[in-house]
């Protein structure tokens, strides 16, 4: 069997994605998702960047044919090429695995090996800014597998990242002995019967073919992981306790899992009374809730602000902002969206000039990512900061107040999931944060503007359902706080 690199990097994301692109049914993967196909034409987009200041070659071989692919590369090798582009290699593990390296490059180093006075080294081009584990553990595989085939450790691995320093130099001496230990448990996991029980990780998952089947094992359980709060690490530590249902974790003393690794005297609770939320399916109040007069009131004139950013570009191109006029009993949505990323200064003025013009209304949104902007856009700009100053004064985190006073019965405390339990719909039900990154790209490229019609839309429902999760929550610690008067 073989084992490639990209299996050992799933792996370390997801022990069941590993085994069940080896052993699973492919028809039950999800349709390819565009977001993920963006990525992937990043990713070559940053490789050809880099091999553009670069003479290589490729070995020529019939694609699948890892055989032939592996002769080519081993001429290219003997005869000393500088750079080699997507060689292939592979070594014998154990009688039942092949190990199998595709290093995106071989870089030619001076040394003694089994070609002559030099040597190679493997260099992966990776779209992140940072040296992840997961790269550093893939390169120490290309490595391994090189010094196999050339009969000499390669001193260092590299990194090329989508940084401004963009090569970095893995330490094989600190790296193998943790590839060689994943190995050995990656191996272990395809030899058994049954995938991997399921863990739902929504930020690692949701790219992934496999989702809507992990998932739907994950709700017909009732797993652990649907619970918001529930980390791989809590979950680990809930295990070794016995507990694994939404009914034991309910009914379990927050004491007893204070001490244990991941939680602490906040953790606990919130844990618990999250479990009880969803047991229950109503909304309960927080042990640790904030105190009244902390949760945010209505106000005669509120606007509500959401933020489309294309992060690729570090660019804000869409600034919305609904402007609800509670005397007047009127609503005016404002869009404010640059065309093309050098408008992103105009709309940043243009969505000022609104806000200046309402100097009492609170500023709602959801999650700090818009305030975490501004501050960012008033530094790019040179925006005095004595004049947004007031302006971030007014910014109310409804995220913040929800997480922080009440659990609900949901999965996720994401806008859509609280939202969609309020029973608010987008108009468009397959929009999303991410599908507008790549809705704004195809923009850029087809100059249609129905595209960008479709991005205003979500934004505009984006501030409409913070709007209704904020007087929910409003309301709903008006009616609780008049039962307990009552």
């Amino acid at each position: 069997m073989l084992i490639n690199a990209e299996l050992l990097l799933q792996y370390q994301r997801c022990k069941r994605r590993s085994f069940l692109d080896i052993h699973g049914d492919k028809g039950q993967r999800d349709a390819p998702n565009e977001l993920l196909g963006k990525l992937q034409q990043d990713k070559i987009a940053h490789q050809v960047s880099n091999l553009a200041q670069l003479t290589y070659q490729q070995p020529n071989y019939p694609s699948g044919n890892w055989k032939t692919g592996e002769k080519a590369t081993l001429q290219l090798m003997e005869t000393g090429v500088e750079y080699i582009y997507k060689g292939v290699l592979s070594a014998t593990y154990s009688e039942a695995y092949t190990l199998l390296s595709r290093p995106d490059l071989l870089v030619k180093q001076p040394g003694q090996s089994h070609f002559g006075d030099w040597m190679y080294v493997p260099a992966s081009i990776e779209l992140g800014k940072r040296p992840k584990q997961e790269y550093q553990v893939v390169a120490a595989f290309h490595a391994q597998v090189l010094a196999t085939v050339q009969r000499v450790v390669p001193e260092t691995a590299l990194l090329i990242l989508r940084t401004k320093n963009t090569s970095y130099a893995v330490d094989l001496f600190k790296w193998t002995p943790q590839m060689q230990q994943i190995l050995e448990e990656f191996i272990q996991v395809l030899e058994l019967p049954n995938p991997p029980e399921v863990f739902i990780s929504r930020q690692k998952c949701n790219l992934c073919h496999w989702y809507s089947q992990c998932y739907a094992i994950a709700q017909t359980q009732q797993h652990l992981s649907l619970l918001p709060g529930v980390t791989p690490i809590r979950y680990t530590q809930l295990q070794t306790l016995d507990i694994t249902t939404l009914e034991s974790l309910a009914n379990t003393s927050p004491a007893i899992l204070e001490n244990l690794v991941g939680f602490d005297s906040q953790v606990a609770p919130k844990l618990v009374v999250q479990a009880q939320s969803v047991l229950q399916k109503r909304p309960l109040i927080l042990p640790y809730s904030l105190p009244k007069e902390n949760i945010t009131f209505t106000a005669a004139i509120e606007l509500y602000f959401d933020i489309e950013a294309q992060p690729d570009l570090d660019l804000n191109y869409l600034l919305g902002v609904l402007v609800v006029d509670r005397l007047a009993n009127t609503e005016q949505f404002y869009s404010f969206l640059a065309d093309k990323p050098e408008d992103e200064e105009l709309v940043w003025q243009q969505f000022l000039n609104l806000v200046w013009q309402y100097p009492q209304a609170p500023i709602y949104h959801f999650c700090a990512y818009e305030f975490d902007t501004v501050q960012r856009l008033t530094k790019l700009y040179n925006t005095p900061y004595s004049s947004v100053r007031p302006v971030l004064n007014r910014f109310v985190d409804i995220y913040e107040q929800l997480t922080q006073s009440v659990a609900l019965p949901v999965e996720s405390y994401a806008l859509k999931a609280i939202a969609r339990w309020l029973g608010f719909e987008w108009r468009n039900k397959e929009a999303s944060g991410a599908k507008c990154i790549y809705w704004y790209e195809e923009w850029l490229k087809t100059g249609d503007r129905t595209i960008l019609e479709s991005i205003q839309s979500y934004n505009e429902d984006d501030c409409r359902a913070t709007r209704l999760v904020k007087d929910w929550l409003v309301q709903f610690f008006e009616d609780e706080y008049a039962w307990q008067l009552a």
